[in-house]
């Protein structure tokens, strides 16, 4: 099982849900994708849902929390580590960007601060105290973090200055794709907004989790409430399709081409 124990700066290290409705939430993904969830309760940050296999000893595959208030919206967010909180936040302003939350200890589990790049794309950040470990890269787990901006130039010039990515070009279909790549290793992904989106949608992340058929965990979600987006479409990487939950929270699933995703992520 792909449990990661420590992530490396640049690499996104954990995928969180802000849900208007914790528990129905809680009951769409635990029946979609087998999940288990507990509740961590804190002083610091109130009630707040892990998602497991197995149990609550379980590994742990993803977070959840309630929305503050109406002005919040719901979605999935992504996670990048940083070795210092606070000088990649001055990372992102010198880049342009934005804090949205000032860095912030949770408890005795790490320190995370909210930030958007210049389009608006919101993200977080992330630097663990005991809280290091989640799986990855395997079935019902996440395995891939993508952004869909219009000026991917400018998302380019930003995410490099800020976590040094570099961008490597893939000609997946039509539309340009980019890879960018914390040495050998592809940590993430973008894709230019086109026609398949609303006008004027905003800039945004997507977690990817993997699934084993494409197809009939769509069907499956569709049934539990969520609308599809982008249907089952076959790309080079394998089968995806982008749905938002009965909520509205986007998300997106794969089922890999090849199960050997080392290789796909260090592809040169």
């Amino acid at each position: 099982m792909p449990e990661v124990n420590e992530y490396d700066p640049g690499y996104v290290s954990w995928a969180e849900l802000a849900s208007p409705d914790p528990q129905a939430a809680k009951d769409f993904y635990c029946r979609l994708f087998g999940w288990y969830a507990f509740t961590l309760t804190s002083d610091d940050f109130g009630e707040y849902e892990i998602f497991t296999f197995g149990g609550v000893n379980g590994p742990a595959v993803a977070g959840m929390h309630g929305l503050a208030d109406d002005t919040q919206r719901q979605t999935w967010s992504v996670y990048f580590r940083t070795d210092d909180v606070s000088a990649t936040l001055d990372a992102v302003r010198a880049a342009g960007g934005n804090e949205l939350l000032e860095p912030t200890d949770i408890g005795n589990l790490g320190r995370l601060a909210l930030c958007a790049d210049t389009q608006g794309a919101e993200f977080s950040l992330w630097y663990p105290y005991t809280f290091t470990s989640s799986v990855v890269d395997e079935p019902n787990a996440m395995c891939w973090a993508e952004l869909a901006c219009m000026d991917i130039h400018e998302a380019r010039r930003f995410y490099g200055e800020v976590f040094g990515w570099k961008a490597v070009d893939r000609h997946f279909y039509s539309k340009p794709y980019t890879h960018w790549k914390v040495g050998d290793w592809a940590v993430a992904g973008m894709v230019p907004l086109d026609e398949l989106w609303p006008p004027d949608h905003p800039a945004h992340w997507t977690p990817y989790f993997w699934v084993d058929d494409c197809d009939a965990f769509t069907a499956r979600a569709t049934e539990f409430g969520a609308r599809v987006r982008i249907p089952p479409t076959d790309i080079e990487p394998g089968r995806f399709c982008i749905m938002n939950d009965p909520a509205g929270a986007r998300l997106a699933v794969i089922t890999p081409r090849s199960t050997d995703l080392v290789a796909a992520k260090t592809a040169p």
